[in-house]
């Protein structure tokens, strides 16, 4: 798979940048049959440019095994204690890949007691910063010894492209946790100077449980932002898979457990929204609450958390990225960056650059030069070689993106390419681009979360920063200019966390990642991950006769 940003990695100990999620913590209606192509996307001439792989050819069978389907608490892995499993399903064809344990109220409750356990009594927070170090870093290697399997899973389950999974995103798990790990004895605390004679103690303690909950569009990385900087900090874990793709996590819990983590610091309970995820931010011991979600969800969440026991809250919400190109911009470049910052991964990413800005003077060669770069795109089953763009995750998504394609249409959007699903099976939607987009229309307001583009004509530069802020959403954003001023004046009046110039999707692990306004508040990776996982504690002592102060 060609990636112009996301730089491929080896698949031992060389981690390329990665992506972000989000999840729904509702539950997925069962799978139906894919509906027929609307009649108003039956365009002649439209519909029959793209590769057919999907349609044509049988599924290639994984190659790996599902080994772990039950809740890992405590240690072991066991059934939930209503007996109920649900199934997890292939995005291929919407057929059940294995029946997973479904996790509700009272196994949260038995998973926080095994945490609360373990962070009170147990040997985690008792361990020496190096030798929590070690058993990160012992992870980190076996990640890298199983690499292919999880990479497997991930793909099979999730739907994403083998050889984005193998060769960058479990790679960037491995490095994350060696990041991490290079952390955990570097957190200290401070000596500060008082008024009088006291010593002044400042120490960052652990906070205790944390409940987290991962998204669906990249389960096992999500797992690494969430997990390492929680452990490296000291604090014990329950983790809620999202119910549409919980196989990669327990695999890796699995492993992480083979490093050596004692029993009960790292829980996985899968289960849906209203059950388990509800049973984690409402819990009265768990101390804090880490989220990646819908910005409705994560609201509940917050409530959910205040009307417990005020436990703090991050959250990574979604987002609307615009990606504005100059007049001054190479047209060919700039055309594959914005098309990587879009349809990468299926297009299910939350800093996704959703609303591509093209200025006027570059508009209608950049258009052009998109429609055929999406047809281009190589579409079909994840397993096979080349392939660029799999089958979206699942029924509900997948309806949800052709009816944003819909009303795109109704709404005299310019359907430039595709709008309609690829063969007759399984998820797959034809990368979709839509021109003369505007500002009002639900397409470019609303979180899409698939494989559809949609391009707006601006003409300077403060219209295209005013447009640019007018969302709800402050994720991300990108910008393509030569220009150093045009950059720097950009940069710095985006609403955003994050912004790239020249590039897109730049997530190191030291790069701290999260939004502004209704995207969210905390950061994940880097160093100010770290704080959220941290109690601050002043100590006071009074000394006597002291030499010094």
């Amino acid at each position: 798979m060609r990636s112009l940003i996301v730089a491929a990695a080896t698949r031992r100990g060389r981690a390329a940048s990665s992506l972000v999620s989000r999840c729904l913590l509702a539950r997925p209606a069962a799978a139906a049959a894919s509906p027929a192509v609307p009649s108003t996307l039956r365009r002649p001439g439209v519909l029959e440019r793209f590769g057919t792989w999907a349609a044509s050819e049988e599924p290639i069978p994984p190659p790996v095994q599902v080994s772990y389907t039950q809740l890992l608490i405590n240690g072991k892995f066991v059934d939930a204690a209503s007996g109920k499993t649900f199934p997890t399903l292939d995005p291929r064809t919407g057929e059940v890949i294995a029946r997973v344990a479904e996790g509700d109220a009272e196994d949260i409750d038995r998973a926080v007691a095994a945490a609360r356990k373990a962070f009170d009594q147990g040997p985690w927070p008792r361990m020496t910063a190096y030798e929590r170090s070690r058993i990160l870093l012992r992870f980190a290697d076996l990640v890298d010894k199983h690499n292919d399997e999880i990479a497997a899973l991930e793909a099979w389950d999730n739907g994403k492209p083998y050889e984005q999974a193998a060769h960058t995103e479990v790679p960037m798990v491995a490095r994350l946790m060696r990041y991490y790990a290079g952390w955990v004895d570097k957190i200290h605390g401070l000596v500060v100077p008082a008024d009088g004679p006291h010593h002044v103690q400042v120490l960052y303690e652990p906070i205790g449980v944390a409940g987290q909950i991962i998204p669906w569009n990249f389960p096992v990385l999500l797992f690494a932002w969430k997990v390492g900087p929680a452990l490296a900090c000291g604090n014990t874990v329950v983790l809620k898979t999202a119910e549409q793709a919980p196989l990669s996590a327990l695999y890796v819990a699995k492993l992480m457990h083979e490093a050596g983590l004692p029993d009960g610091v790292l829980n996985i309970v899968s289960g849906f929204g209203p059950t388990a995820g509800t049973a984690i931010a409402s819990h009265m011991d768990v101390d804090k609450v880490a989220f990646t979600g819908s910005t409705d969800t994560g609201k509940i969440i917050m409530d959910l958390s205040a009307r417990s026991n005020v436990k703090p809250v991050t959250l990574e919400l979604g987002g609307k990225s615009p990606f504005i190109i100059m007049d001054d911009a190479d047209v060919d470049h700039a055309v594959e960056l914005a098309h990587f910052a879009l349809f990468f991964n299926q297009g299910q990413c939350c800093c996704a650059g959703s609303r591509t800005f093209v200025h006027e003077r570059v508009y209608d060669e950049f258009v052009e030069k998109s429609k055929a770069r999406a047809e281009r795109r190589v579409v079909g089953d994840p397993f096979r070689k080349g392939v660029e763009q799999g089958p979206q995750i699942d029924d509900e998504q997948f309806n949800k993106i052709l009816g944003y394609i819909k009303s795109g249409v109704e709404s005299q959007a310019n359907l430039v390419t595709g709008g309609a699903r690829l063969g007759d099976k399984g998820y797959y939607i034809k990368p979709t681009i839509f021109s003369d987009v505007q500002d009002g229309m639900k397409i470019a307001q609303e979180e899409i979360f698939g494989p559809v583009q949609a391009i707006f004509k601006f003409n300077d530069l403060g219209e295209v920063i005013k447009r640019a802020n007018a969302s709800r959403y402050g994720l991300a954003a990108g910008l393509f200019t030569n220009n150093l001023n045009t950059a720097n004046t950009l940069t710095r009046a985006l609403k955003a966390g994050t912004v790239w110039v020249n590039c897109f999707d730049i997530l190191d692990a030291a790069i701290p990642f999260g939004g502004y306004k209704m995207s969210g508040f905390g950061r994940e990776k880097g160093v100010d991950s770290l704080k959220s996982y941290l109690q601050t504690k002043a100590v006071v002592t009074a000394i006597k006769d002291a030499a010094w102060l």
